[in-house]
């Protein structure tokens, strides 16, 4: 069955190309629904999950104000992780739950964002670099403005070599590797900024997945993009239950997405006995800053 993509709406049934048949509708949720995204560092190769968390996220979507909040949480953050008795880098919850026992490490690294950050989390999506690689190439490149010159000559490759960045300022046109290379790199600046420049690429891909209409037409490959991408992502999600979010996320206006970033403003820098430099949280700092990107209710299940 051929569709005119653009003809495509809530409410309609529709054949995906693996030929499953699908009624669509948005994510019709009552209450937040808190996602914890992760970025993990591991390379073509490698499998499993027992791999640090290079990014870190956590997205939340109030259906009552129809609204979406995104918080940047730093790598280096120094927490109490759930069942130990010292404390680590949040980056490491993740491989140390997969250490413990295959399958734990998702729970163990929700786990840890909830009990210090102190919002509920709900589920996860877990994507490597190749999945952002992928995502991006499909939907023909993103358009990011890029706010200083950037020459990164010693941004490692996909193996364990050198690959320099170097871009300069001003609107680009970025294709999927470049656009890992400048979620990725820490040149000239701090890993806040990088944070940023993260949440920068999440947005020019949704920008790109609107501005063209090619949502409809993602949907109706889901099947075949998601098996394509099956090797790279690690998620509780069922696919219907993303592309019942895809869809939720499309009628949301810009304006009602807030982000934040827990920055140095929240954290200050300590240096642990065994000379690992880190990040400490401010005592009340963060509910502060919870506040203002998730909401009043943002502690409610």
């Amino acid at each position: 069955v051929r569709y005119d993509p653009n003809s495509i709406h809530s409410g309609q049934t529709i054949t995906l190309d693996d030929g499953e048949r699908i009624t669509l509708k948005a994510w019709d949720g009552t209450s937040r629904l808190n996602l914890l995204l992760l970025g993990i560092d591991r390379r073509p190769g490698e499998t499993g999950l027992a791999f640090r968390t290079d990014t870190i996220m956590l997205v939340s979507l109030d259906p009552v104000m129809h609204s979406l909040g995104i918080l940047s949480i730093p790598r280096d953050l120094y927490v109490q992780l759930p069942g130990y008795s010292s404390k680590q880098r949040i980056n490491t919850a993740l491989a140390l739950g997969e250490l413990q026992r295959a399958g734990y490490g998702p729970t163990l690294a929700m786990q840890t964002v909830q009990s210090n950050i102190g919002m509920p989390i709900n589920d996860y999506v877990i994507a490597d670099f190749n999945a952002l690689i992928k995502l991006v190439d499909t939907i023909g490149g993103i358009d990011v403005d890029v706010p200083t010159p950037i020459a990164d000559y010693d941004f490692p490759d996909m193996g364990y070599g050198y690959d320099p960045l170097i871009l300069s300022a001003g609107l680009q046109h970025l294709d999927g590797y470049t656009a890992q290379k400048y979620a990725r790199t820490r040149h000239g600046d701090s890993d806040f900024d990088r944070a940023r420049r993260q949440q920068q690429v999440l947005f020019a891909i949704r920008d790109r997945v609107l501005n063209l209409g090619a949502l409809p037409q993602l949907i109706l490959q889901a099947p075949s993009l998601y098996g394509s991408v099956s090797q790279n992502v690690s998620t509780g999600l069922t696919l219907d239950q993303m592309i019942q979010l895809a869809l939720w996320l499309k009628e949301l206006p810009a304006e009602n997405i807030t982000t934040g970033v827990i920055d140095q403003r929240y954290v200050t820098d300590y240096t642990t006995d065994d000379g690992a430099e880190v990040l400490v949280p401010y005592s009340g700092a963060l509910p502060n800053l919870l506040l203002q990107v998730f909401g009043n209710d943002y502690a409610q299940q």
